[in-house]
């Protein structure tokens, strides 16, 4: 699908929709212009939560992000998935549809976490493969996002960036930039995250992904940050992300809250924070 144009969403910052926030959405939206849903959670038949993304629908621009193609899995992708899948996009007709560099399924059983890959020659071709699958089914571009990270594979033989840049290359897929994975990432493996963030190809960036984390330590008493998407954008990554719109421009920015979800002013003032720095270059 190379040349394909990149989907629209604002420019502006939307928020993960948690059903809890139905009613403060439509009354108060505060400055979120954009919703993202899990693609898993909308892919049954009729009842309350399709007729409420429906409403949604009808106000605010969508993102379909999904957690469970394994696009970087060894197996073909499940084609049952995918129908589904498509079936969600069709009607719902999204701005955007991403999915993670990972993979979560092995001999037929869904493992409930994106793992991560090495990044091989090989892994480039199975991905994009895989990449190629989804959106010709679709019929569509979608956005690959970089992981958050917590080891590196010996086999490796490209950096990250390097490898999503060869997988958009042979795809025509656009990429999904998660700033908190690239400063967990960075915390975690020693590497700079700004020096990440400068070899990034912004002009593939469809969107942005920012959320929360907690500091852990390991056996050595090492720090070890873990994307939990269960607080507040920690301080660093709002100061990374700054840096990286100031490097790349403005682009749509999804805050991430999936964990101990909070009220609806919380989101609120999130994204307000988010909107005061895509605002003045926009």
């Amino acid at each position: 699908m190379t040349g394909t144009a990149f989907p629209i969403l604002p420019t502006k910052p939307g928020v993960g929709y948690k059903a809890q926030h139905f009613a403060s959405l439509l009354t108060d939206a505060g400055p979120v212009a954009w919703l993202e849903i899990h693609a898993e959670n909308y892919m049954g038949d009729g009842g309350r939560p399709l007729a409420q993304l429906r409403h949604l629908a009808e106000r605010f621009a969508l993102s379909v992000h999904g957690v469970g193609l394994s696009i970087g899995g060894e197996a073909p992708l499940d084609a049952g998935h995918l129908a589904r899948l498509k079936t969600l996009c069709d009607w719902l007709q999204p701005a955007s549809f991403s999915e993670h560099l990972a993979w979560s399924t092995h001999d037929g059983a869904y493992l409930n976490d994106l793992l991560p890959l090495p990044y091989t020659a090989r892994t480039v071709a199975r991905v994009a493969e895989h990449v190629d699958h989804v959106q010709s089914v679709l019929g569509r571009r979608m956005l690959l996002e970089n992981p958050s990270s917590y080891l590196a594979f010996a086999a490796s033989e490209m950096s990250e960036v390097e490898f999503l840049v060869e997988v958009a290359r042979r795809t025509g897929c656009g990429l999904l930039l998660d700033v908190n994975n690239v400063f967990i990432s960075a915390t975690n493996l020693g590497f700079t995250a700004m020096g990440f963030i400068e070899r990034f190809p912004m002009d593939l960036v469809g969107e942005i992904h920012l959320g929360g984390h907690y500091a852990d330590q390991d056996e050595g008493g090492a720090v070890v940050l873990i994307d939990n998407h269960g607080h507040p954008v920690a301080d660093p990554v709002w100061a990374l992300y700054a840096a990286t719109i100031a490097r790349g421009g403005p682009k749509p920015t999804l805050i991430e809250w999936d964990n101990d979800v909070p009220e609806w002013q919380a989101m609120v003032s999130e994204a307000a924070r988010a909107a005061a720095i895509l605002e003045p270059l926009s």
